[in-house]
This record gives structure tokens, sequence and C-alpha cells, in this order.
């Protein structure tokens, strides 16, 4: 009984305050279900998008270092070929110091055997001259021409090598009351020594020598001076020889 009458006024109670001061009470709504799945459905998308972003920097990651790795094991393999290579250039810079050396021995054997020999005829009597002009003699007749310095075409002997040569060249003819017989060496252009003889008849001969000091490609020859005759007995003669290379 007592509880009903204070349930009563309770309810006179509430009833007295909505009627006095208009207070309604609401029903409380229900919540968003649809909102609350977008976002989480949001999230969920966010979160796939930040795990690809993540595999793919660990990806690039690996593959960096993958490609680090290589080029750390080609710079490796590149000092190694640099190293052999450098290997090789030193050998052959060895073989070629070698081989410049053998060059240069077999060069000094070389230039230490020049010698030549010829006649102005081979195997018939020939005579030559007089000429307008100074003619270089042309002794083809070759019978030593050891280190081919002696050219029989031209006539000339090129020095292979800076040294003392020894030339010597005689000139036989038969007398005349007009022209001489001999012959003048030349080195290049300048007139050195001369062989000479004039006699009205008869068989006459002249000769001469001398020590040259020649640089290498210094030219010598004889030109002819009046007349020169040469036979089978090769009588005129242009030869020379090393004496020592310097």
């Amino acid at each position: 009984m007592k509880i009903s009458v204070s349930f009563t006024l309770l309810l006179l109670l509430l009833g007295s305050v909505s009627a006095s001061e208009g207070v309604e009470i609401q029903p409380t709504s229900p919540p968003d279900v649809y909102a609350e799945l977008r976002e989480i459905t949001a999230s969920l998308v966010q979160l796939k998008a930040d795990m690809r972003f993540l595999q793919t920097q660990e990806q690039a990651a690996q593959q960096k270092a993958e490609v680090d790795q290589l080029k750390t094991e080609v710079d490796k393999q590149k000092t190694e070929v640099d190293k052999l290579k450098t290997e090789v250039d030193k050998q052959k810079t060895e073989v070629d110091r070698q081989k410049t050396e053998v060059d240069k021995l077999k060069q000094q054997q070389l230039v230490q055997q020049v010698a030549f020999s010829a006649s102005l005829g081979e195997y018939e009597s020939v005579t030559i001259g007089p000429f307008s002009s100074d003619t270089t003699v042309i002794y083809k007749h070759v019978q030593t021409n050891i280190g081919n310095a002696y050219n029989p075409t031209t006539g000339e002997f090129t020095a292979p090598v800076r040294g003392a040569y020894h030339f010597e060249w005689t000139v036989v003819a038969h007398g005349d009351r007009n022209y001489p017989s001999g012959g003048r060496l030349f080195k290049n252009s300048e007139r050195l020594f001369a062989a000479y003889e004039k006699q009205a008849e008869g068989f006459m001969s002249s000769s001469n020598g001398v020590t040259l000091l020649l640089e290498v490609g210094d030219r010598v020859f004889v030109r002819l001076w009046g007349k020169a005759y040469d036979n089978v007995n090769h009588q005129t003669t242009f030869r020379g020889h090393l004496l020592f290379p310097m």
C-alpha cells in the first residue's frame, strides 16, 4: 500500500512538471549502422593501400639491396680484371723491352758487318765517258755486298749506321790526248777526294782511298772524270767497309 501511494505521488509530480514546464521526453534514435559500415570499409581500403605501399617499399628496398650486391660483385670483378690487365701490360712491356734489346743486339751485329766491292764491267769490255757533266759511275758487277748498303742501280753507298768507313776506288782507261781518266768521290753533294791520270797513249790507272765519318743515311759515290774502261779483269772498281760504329 505504501509503495502504491509513492508511485502515485511520483506520477503526479512528473505530470505536474510536464504540465507546468512543457518538458517533452523523446525516445532515443537507434544508431546509423550503414554509416559505421562505411567508415569501417574506408578504413579497410586505406589499410589495404598502406599494406600495398609497405610491400612495394620492401620490394624496392630488397631489389636495391640485390642491385647493390650485384654492383659490388661487378666492381670486384672489374678490379680483378684491371689487376690482370695491369699484369698483362707489365708482361707486355717486359716482352717489348726484351724484343727491343734483341733487335738492338741484332742491329749491332748487322752494322758491324758492312762491306762491299764492285767493278764497272761485268764480263765484257766497256768504256764510259766522257760526259758533258759529272755523272755517277754505276758499278754493276757486285762481288760483295754484305749489309746491302751499296745499290748497284744507283751506284751509291748509303751508311746504315753512324761510324767510320773506309773507301777505295780505282779508274783505268786507255791513253787519250784529249781526256783524262779519273773519278771524284762525293759524300752527299760534297766533293771530297779524286783519283786522276792523263797520258797520250797506253794503259793508265789511278786510285785513291779515304776514311770518312758518316751519319746514318749519308751517301757516298764516285763521279766520272773523263773516261773509264773495264773488262773481265774488273780493274775499275769501288769498294768500302765499316771500320767501327760510333
